[in-house]
């Protein structure tokens, strides 16, 4: 018997010596293109569920049926996930190709049953995944509205998704919202309303500078202003005319008389007198 835990506690040595020597020569490729061996994988996949699992398993779950809740997930879900999880009409993006592990598609799989489950991951996040962390700028109330709009996404077509989006209220969670970048226009099938918005800017800044012909309206406000200014011009020389005489009584009050030098005197007690005139 202590033989053989003898033996154990040796090949546990040697085995751990040869994982950190490999680990320290470089050995192990970490390149998000090169996949785990299978039983790695296997052992990283039972280690995260059980994590989120027991981590999340006292968390009370809300009615999660709220209208007003489910528009503003998803508006925060196509600002912020879209790339990486998908939505109905939208196949594959950068991303969702690149990452490693690959990110679930939520538009068919959606909170996996497990709501509880998907507030912990989305306010949380997952290490050496790239799912980042979310609560750390946004409030509880907005997590879980990501989470009742995923319980609905699987039922949504390209077009329902669409429309809900548009009645949601955009990226929004509280404070902290940057520009996020929307990758569902990358896709003809997928919404396009980020892009729409591009080229109404596009559209804007036409009308805005106009062409050759039509464009007068915006350069003829400029061009009427050297008519108009031509009174502000003029009254400017008006009151230039016009001080000229308070510029020239000015320097006629600074040109004051010479003032006279004091008289003095020592008389014999050794005190100067001082005589103003």
């Amino acid at each position: 018997m202590k033989r053989t835990i003898k033996t154990l506690v040796a090949a546990g040595v040697v085995g751990s010596t040869a994982v950190v020597a490999g680990a320290y020569f470089g050995l192990v490729n970490v390149g998000a293109d090169d996949p785990h061996f299978p039983a790695v994988y296997a052992f990283l996949s039972m280690a995260r569920d059980r994590s989120i699992e027991v981590r999340s398993q006292d968390i009370q779950v809300p009615n999660l049926n709220g209208e007003a809740m489910i528009r503003a997930g998803a508006g925060n879900y196509n600002s912020m996930c879209i790339g990486c999880h998908l939505a109905p009409g939208v196949a594959q993006t950068e991303l969702s190709q690149a990452l490693y592990p690959a990110p679930p598609n939520l538009a068919k799989v959606g909170v996996d049953a497990n709501p509880a489950a998907t507030f912990w991951v989305i306010k949380h996040g997952i290490k050496a995944t790239g799912m980042p962390a979310w609560g750390k700028s946004m409030g509880d109330q907005y997590i879980w509205g990501m989470v009742a709009f995923l319980n609905e996404l699987p039922k949504l077509n390209a077009e329902q998704y669409r429309a809900l989006v548009a009645s949601s209220g955009g990226h929004e969670h509280g404070g902290g919202e940057t520009q996020m970048h929307n990758h569902e226009g990358q896709h003809e099938s997928a919404s396009v309303d980020h892009h729409a918005s591009d080229s109404s800017a596009v559209n804007a800044n036409a009308d805005h500078h106009g062409d050759a012909a039509g464009g007068a309206d915006h350069h003829s406000s400029n061009t009427a202003e050297p008519a108009n200014g031509a009174d502000h011009h003029a009254a400017d020389s008006s009151k230039a005319k016009s001080g000229a005489g308070h510029h020239d009584t000015g320097h006629a009050h600074e040109e004051k008389a010479p003032v006279a030098a004091p008289k003095t005197h020592t008389p014999a007690d050794g005190k100067e007198h001082v005589h103003e005139s």
